[in-house]
């Protein structure tokens, strides 16, 4: 066969390559939006592939020729949600202006996500964050990258002089997200309401009250900064105690 003869069969190839590829890229994201709804109604136990495969009029062998096992196909489903979420949280935080209104807004935002999809935080706090393997996979990673950006809006808070120095931003991290999480719980079982605003701005008060600068030749000790923060403690623990004022923790 001469040279070109073999470039044209070659280059009349590529269309078609094109367009199974494209049809396959299609095909999965078919199947990425069907398991989604499922997992988020049933969780990731009660989920049959049959159930996805039947939805989408296909054989249950063709959704695992996309996803190997339904563990697979549950994470890559968590993986294009937290993509989604990155492009919202971006855009939304380039707008913003100074460390506390940015700290806020990530704040209300988590919350918000939660009120908004329960079910899918459920798989992420419930199902995949206890799988084995998951501080070395995809979602992990992302998870990291996800909460990194209120470790870059405090890094930046503290260049910029309006959070203090020398703070310990990972572990001011775990507090945050973890107490989010145990305030959402309730919520998430369907045992309490979940006023997203309203624990915004209590979280921000109390964890932006104690981390920002001082003014300069304002004293201060351990003891009245314990005080103190005691104090912001008790007025949110009193409001939520109140049955009239929102989600109990």
């Amino acid at each position: 066969m001469s040279p070109s003869r073999r470039g044209a069969e070659t280059a009349s190839k590529l269309p078609r390559q094109r367009a199974s590829r494209m049809a396959s890229d299609e095909r999965a994201q078919e199947i990425l939006a069907v398991a989604r709804d499922i997992f988020v109604a049933r969780g990731f136990h009660s989920t049959a592939v049959t159930e996805i495969a039947g939805r989408l009029g296909v054989a249950e062998g063709t959704v695992f020729k996309y996803f190997p096992t339904k563990r697979e196909l549950l994470n890559r489903v968590i993986e294009q949600w937290y993509g989604e979420l990155f492009g919202d949280y971006t855009k939304d935080l380039s707008v913003i202006r100074g460390a506390r209104a940015r700290f806020r807004y990530l704040v209300w935002r988590h919350l918000t996500t939660i009120r908004e999809w329960p079910g899918m935080c459920r798989l992420i706090f419930s199902d995949v964050r206890s799988q084995p393997g998951y501080s070395r996979s995809p979602v992990h990673r992302m998870n990291l990258a996800y909460t990194g950006l209120l470790l870059d809006v405090v890094r930046e808070g503290i260049a910029a002089g309006e959070f203090r120095d020398h703070l310990p931003v990972e572990l001011l991290r775990d507090v945050i997200y973890g107490g989010i999480e145990h305030h959402a719980w309730g919520f998430l079982y369907g045992h309490a309401t979940l006023d997203a605003e309203r624990y915004a701005d209590q979280i921000t008060d109390l964890v932006c009250g104690g981390i920002e600068r001082r003014e300069a030749g304002v004293a201060s000790s351990p003891e009245t900064d314990l005080s103190a923060l005691a104090d912001r403690l008790e007025r949110v623990a009193a409001s939520l105690r109140s049955p009239d004022k929102g989600p109990r923790a």
